[in-house]
């Protein structure tokens, strides 16, 4: 009974061990699910609160705004650490568990097998032994009834002699054969009782003993899983901990005066403060009655101010506190305040001379392209190309004349800004002689009677910002990139370079073949992409910090 709850216990101990081995693999490997999950929800999160760049007017430039991207980026490389955790627990642990499983399987079948085997084999033994026994037994007792035959018929005086002899002969058979299987079964005995000493005390020990080290390797594996479990997050707790200093290092980056700045300077009007306003002295008519003999200076007309329109034009400035007048988007801007409309006029003339190099190029193209076709007739039709090379002319002639008109009003504007300042200066020497007056472009005049007036439709809406306002610094750098050709940049808005000088990169290539780039002296333009071997900044591709 012992040995037979020996073996149970190692059967069902054995099995429970492997059970327990795959519980915890199933445990693990809803962990895993679970990391995968928090790093998928942390990058959808982080995409979805990341700006989309489709246009410059929403790049970050507050210092709040791009500690926020900074978390968001730190955020993301935190999910991807979330994910490295899941591989490494899926293949140092789970993976690990579920291939040992399979061979602790494999082995136990093979020991339980052995075990069944030399059961076997030592039950044969037994039957071996056992029949042996019954043979011996049988014989032995057709040997007394021989005996007891002969002795009856020994004692039988009736009968014959051929009678006794042969009882007698047969009682020496009968006991020939059970005399042999004495033997038989004394040998099978002998068999036996080794082959069970055997079976219990060496093949029985040896399987008991090889389950034993299966177990405890099993135990073993189960201690260096739980450690690999608990090691492949340690590992990247130091990463992790990268992340979580870099999003207070974006905390500490925002700096509200500089973001203030920023605003100052985006929102800046140009307008100036109302001046004073001159004492108008309405006593004179008395005085000039009262003594006869009093000279009084008629008022001049162009000297007197209508307070009525002065407050008003000055209450206009006023948009933060005051109605914020509303009028249609001119053409020329200038229902813009005198900065905001020099940064459109400066923008778009950028805009019109990137278009009209565009346009240059194209017409450069045709023009070979016609010139290879009148060389090589089969290669294709150069009268083919003419209407393409016309439409391209009028363009550029259409481009020539709109940045013409456009640097016409940033001149204009220009020259009014600094008329203004020479025109502050001055004020401020006798700030109670009334200088001029202000248009509702911004624009000054000596004389009070000529004002100078824009077009009637501006002088009938007053000014008004718009909602947003470009940035009037130059671009910073993204990358830089070395020429591997040398360029000539004689069109216009290009610029020269020799082999093998460093640029800086400004603005990435939009498809059409050139890229914006700086020299350190800041001279400005673009250089075919072509020509050029470019490296970026890391995460500079649409998230451009201004410094």
């Amino acid at each position: 009974v012992s040995w037979i709850t020996l073996d149970l216990w190692f059967y069902k101990h054995t099995q429970w061990g492997i059970d327990f081995l795959e519980k915890y693999a199933k445990f693990v490997k809803e962990r895993i699910e679970i990391e995968q999950n928090y790093a998928k929800q942390l990058r959808n999160l982080v995409k979805k609160y990341c700006p989309k760049r489709s246009s410059k007017d929403e790049e970050p430039r507050f210092t709040s705004c791009i500690a926020f991207f900074n978390i968001l980026n730190e955020l993301n490389d935190y999910a991807g650490q979330r994910e490295v955790v899941a591989e490494e627990m899926g293949h140092r642990v789970y993976g690990e568990l579920m291939r040992y499983s399979h061979d602790l399987k494999t082995e136990r079948k093979m020991h339980l097998q052995e075990g069944r085997k030399a059961q076997q084999y030592l039950d044969m033994c037994w039957k071996q032994m056992d029949n042996s026994k019954k043979k011996f037994e049988r014989e032995c007792r057709e040997a007394e009834k021989a005996q007891q035959s002969y002795e009856r018929l020994d004692n039988d005086t009736n009968a014959t002699k051929a009678d006794v002899e042969k009882a007698k002969q047969q009682l020496n058979l009968r006991t020939h054969m059970a005399d042999e299987n004495k033997n038989e079964y004394a040998a099978q005995l002998q068999n036996f009782n080794g082959e069970q000493h055997k079976h219990y005390y060496i093949v029985i020990p040896q399987i008991y003993k090889q389950l034993q080290e299966m177990d405890e390797r099993r135990t073993i594996k189960l201690s260096e899983c739980y450690r690999g479990f608990a090691d492949s997050e340690r590992k990247v707790i130091p990463i992790i901990s990268k992340c979580l200093e870099g999003m207070i290092l974006a905390a500490k980056s925002v700096d509200e005066h500089r973001d203030s700045q920023l605003v100052i300077d985006c929102f800046k009007s140009g307008f100036e403060p109302p001046g004073d306003f001159p004492f108008e002295d309405y006593s004179q008519n008395i005085y000039r009655t009262i003594s006869d003999g009093t000279i009084s200076t008629p008022k001049q007309e162009g000297m007197r101010i209508d307070s009525k329109t002065t407050v008003g034009k000055s209450k206009g400035k006023l948009w933060l506190f005051g109605k914020k007048p509303k009028g249609p988007a001119l053409e020329d801007f200038s229902h813009l305040p005198p900065e905001q409309r020099r940064k459109k006029l400066q923008q778009r003339i950028d805009e019109l001379n990137r278009e009209l190099q565009k346009e240059t190029d194209q017409k450069d193209a045709l023009i070979k392209m016609k010139d290879v076709y009148e060389k090589n007739p089969q290669m294709g039709d150069p009268s083919s190309l003419q209407p393409k090379l016309a439409e391209t002319m009028s363009n550029m002639d259409r481009l020539r004349m709109e940045i013409h008109k456009n640097e016409a009003w940033l001149s204009e504007v220009e020259g009014k800004v600094a008329a203004r300042s020479d025109r502050r200066h001055s004020s401020d020497i006798n700030h109670l002689v009334t200088q001029g007056r202000e248009s509702p472009e911004g624009s000054y005049t000596d004389d009070a009677n000529q004002e100078v007036r824009g077009p009637p439709q501006q002088h009938a809406h007053t000014n008004e910002f718009d909602d947003e306002f470009e940035d009037d610094d130059p671009l910073p750098a993204i990358g830089h990139c070395k020429a591997i050709y040398p360029f000539d940049g004689h069109n216009e808005g290009t610029l020269a370079m020799k082999e093998g000088e460093i640029l800086y990169i400004i603005e990435e290539d939009k498809g059409d073949g050139w890229t914006r780039a700086r020299r350190q002296n800041g001279e400005e333009g673009y250089v075919p992409t072509s020509y050029i071997d470019v490296t970026l900044e890391k995460n500079s591709k649409g998230a451009v910090t201004y410094i």
